[in-house]
């Protein structure tokens, strides 16, 4: 019996997967929804594609590999959906809050304008609960946002609930000083606290990184955008979607077929190098 082929990768994947063997250190940052999972209209049943847990698994516990997840999704709702017996370094509400490999914790602080202003924008979509539909099942809060989730609704009724939300996000005192600040996303609409970003967690992460090193992000939704552009030039970012679209990643791949035969080059190449 034939085995199966792996799907042909991009030359500039295949040639960063290449370097791996010859650079000590390796840096895999990854985003969680529409990256590693699909997209669910029930968040919680949005678990990694097959093969996804396992091969994290192997990376984060052979020591060869950083692996950090950076994920709009807070990290207490993350964990669960991960289902790892070791968890990675994880960076959740879009850098607000840390999670290190020991297990430390860290939450940046809100302003107290801020901090009123998102629960004003929760009393605000609780109000308008008869167009969301199950309120308590697509409004989300997060340490430093919150989110309302229309994934799955008809089109003219997200169309009318994404515009009347947003009218009313942009109008609150915080959003107007420039504290919050409302944001789409693939099925959605999050109003979050400003200041940081994918992008600033990808600074932190490569000032923190001797050289040389081999430093990739996969990454699929706008807010992954700020993080591809700092790593132009210092690493290499993925687009992981079904469509290429404009993005300031370098190179694409679909998931989940393609998104697992990198995975599972990252771990070979990885366990081949100096340090395997």
């Amino acid at each position: 019996m034939n085995a199966i082929s792996e799907p042909e990768l991009p030359p500039l994947v295949r040639s960063t997967l290449d370097r791996l063997s010859g650079c000590p250190l390796r840096v895999l940052l990854l985003d969680y929804d529409g990256t590693l999972a699909p997209f669910r209209p029930e968040r919680s049943e949005a678990v990694p594609y097959p093969g996804v847990r396992e091969i994290l698994a192997r990376l984060i516990t052979s020591s060869q590999t950083r692996v950090a997840i950076i994920t709009g999704r807070a990290i207490d709702h993350l964990i669960p959906l991960l289902d790892l017996e070791v968890l990675p370094e994880i960076w959740g509400t879009h850098g607000w809050e840390h999670r290190d490999r020991e297990g430390g914790y860290h939450c940046f602080p809100l302003s107290e304008l801020a901090a009123r202003g998102l629960e004003e924008a929760r009393d605000q979509v609780a109000a308008m609960r008869a167009g969301a539909g199950d309120f308590d099942a697509r409004f989300e809060r997060k340490p430093a946002g919150v989110a309302l989730h229309w994934r799955g609704l008809p089109e003219e009724e997200s169309q009318e609930l994404s515009t009347a939300v947003e009218a009313a996000w942009s109008n609150l005192e915080a959003t107007r000083a420039g504290e919050l600040s409302p944001r789409p996303f693939d099925g959605g609409l999050e109003l979050r606290a400003t200041g940081r970003t994918k992008g600033a967690v990808m600074e932190t992460i490569l000032g923190e990184l001797a050289k040389p090193n081999v430093a990739v992000y996969l990454g699929d939704d706008l807010t992954d955008e700020d993080a591809f552009r700092v790593l132009k030039g210092r690493g290499l970012g993925i687009l992981v979607r079904k469509e290429w679209r404009l993005t300031a990643a370098e190179a694409h791949l679909r998931p989940p077929d393609e998104l697992l035969a990198f995975l599972r080059a990252w771990q070979q190449k990885s366990e081949d190098g100096p340090n395997g």
